[in-house]
């Protein structure tokens, strides 16, 4: 079989139940079928990404101009990127929708709202983070942006008799349309300015500096707002705490990881096409190629910091455990925006890490979450944590460990995490950016172990608080082994992202 169709497996099998799941929806009414053609969905994309794993061959981004294969249409050749990074993310992306999906059917049952269309959005939302991903062309990018997005603002609504569901989605909708608005203007003075949607092409011609270079400047500057809504960065993060918080807790729980990983993803290959690598920028082949990579860098450095304390410091004030996990999201985008800002191998190996680090952390605080809480989102206080590790010891445990990576101490992944971006910046001038990051990271230990306070040492009013058994503890438990996995060999996942991103 051609390695060009070996490696779009995954895409192709995304791409399949896509439209399987939503007809099937239509015709069969039983629940637990759609259930299982979606986790069928989601464990043969890993399955096929772990064999190929298992060849070094693939790590390198197939040659876009390969004549390998006559199966392939050249338009498909230069549009899509095969191998290298693409597998590890698709991997990173089915192992989000798994551990979603262990904790969705409960999370249903108990809110009564038992809909099967859940699948089919969590589906299409997974293909388009899978189109991002693969992305070498602008609308490519643009397209999969969408089809991830639009099934994430009917997903936030999906407890339509929900007033708080609703109003996320409402506002999800409207402040994800203006990004939308921005992104493909951005996307069309790029292409005025080079005359081409291929990144591939883009870059060549930015080395050049045979382009527009007016057209450039406001085309990146419009595509990063739209990426940045997508990632919530600074100032463009509102949406994220009221969505988060209103949206149901294992919709956020997959929105907040792999969406946010899709869109870094964005990042990357965006910045990877228009910055010249700091090892050739002093000898790049025009001063205009060097100077937008400078000047971009020192802008996205002053909004990662920016993000890194508004994120942080507003957590500071809140009282609501999903919303103090919103805030604190946008603080971790701040992070991993600093891996953009060094623009060299060990930033993007270490947002690679960081990514896989924080979809643990993250996703496993969100399922926690969404079995304490009770039906119309009673049960989310801090205050409703006090005394949990009485009444529930092992969920407390698994919640401490997650806010203890989330803090970044080891020996949890989230250390880890930190440590090589933190390094990454230094290593690309930035020191200034990490002293202010670990004076964020200082801040954040207030809220996250005041959690871990709550649970442990302040005693409950009223009845305590018990949880019903049910298929999510496999996904804590998952998270907690892949955090104490990543904190403990640390080196499996940044030796691969290394190869990944030669």
């Amino acid at each position: 079989m051609e390695i060009q169709l070996i490696l779009s497996l995954p895409l192709i099998i995304a791409s399949i139940f896509a439209i399987i799941i939503p007809v099937a929806d239509a015709f069969i009414k039983n629940k637990s079928v759609i259930f299982g053609l979606t986790l069928f969905n989601f464990l043969a994309v890993l399955v096929i990404d772990l064999i190929l794993f298992a060849n070094p061959a693939n790590f390198s981004l197939l040659p876009l101009n390969s004549q390998a294969s006559d199966s392939f249409n050249t338009i498909v050749k230069q549009s899509l990127n095969f191998g290298g990074y693409t597998i590890y993310f698709e991997f990173l992306f089915a192992i989000a929708g798994i551990l979603t999906l262990f904790a969705t059917p409960s999370f249903l049952k108990k809110n009564n709202f038992e809909l099967k269309e859940f699948y089919s959005l969590i589906t299409f939302s997974f293909l388009g983070m899978m189109y991002i991903n693969h992305t070498n062309n602008l609308l490519i990018l643009f397209l999969g942006v969408e089809l991830m997005s639009i099934p994430f603002y009917v997903l936030s609504g999906f407890f339509r008799n929900n007033i708080n569901s609703i109003e996320a989605s409402l506002k999800y909708f409207i402040l994800g349309s203006f990004a939308t608005g921005f992104l493909i203007y951005g996307i069309a003075f790029l292409y005025g300015a080079t005359g081409s949607m291929y990144l591939n092409v883009i870059n060549q011609q930015i080395l050049t500096g045979q382009i527009n270079h007016t057209f450039l400047y406001i085309g990146f500057s419009l595509i990063f707002v739209g990426l940045a809504f997508k990632a919530s960065t600074f100032p463009f993060h509102q949406w994220a705490p009221d969505v988060y918080t209103g949206a149901p807790t294992v919709v956020t729980a997959f929105m907040s990881t792999a969406g946010k990983a899709a869109a870094f993803i964005a990042f990357i290959v965006v910045t990877k096409s228009l910055f010249v690598p700091n090892q050739y920028i002093n000898n790049a082949i025009s001063d205009f190629a060097t100077n937008i990579t400078s000047h971009s860098r020192e802008i996205i450095a002053i909004i990662s910091a920016l993000t890194m304390l508004v994120g942080n410091i507003t957590a500071l004030m809140q009282t609501n455990v999903k919303r103090m996990l919103a805030f604190s999201s946008v603080a971790h985008a701040g992070y991993i925006l600093m891996g953009i800002v060094a623009n060299n191998q060990t930033g993007w190996s270490g947002i690679t890490f960081y990514l896989t680090a924080y979809l643990f952390m993250q996703i496993g605080a969100f399922i926690i979450v969404a079995l304490i809480e009770k039906e119309n989102s009673e049960l989310l206080n801090l205050s409703d944590y006090n005394g949990l590790s009485k009444s529930e010891p092992l969920l407390a445990a698994a919640m401490a460990i997650f806010m203890f990576s989330l803090v970044g101490l080891p020996p949890f992944g989230g250390f880890f995490g930190k440590y090589y971006l933190f390094l990454s910046a230094i290593q690309g001038g930035y020191l200034w950016l990490t002293i202010i990051a670990v004076i964020a990271s200082l801040i954040s230990i207030y809220f996250y172990i005041g959690l871990i306070i709550n649970m442990y040492f302040k005693e409950r009013e009223g009845a305590s608080v018990t949880v019903t058994k049910n298929i999510s503890i496999i996904s804590i438990a998952i998270s907690v082994v892949g955090i104490l996995f990543l904190g403990i060999f640390p080196s499996y996942v940044i030796n691969l992202a290394s190869e990944l991103f030669k």
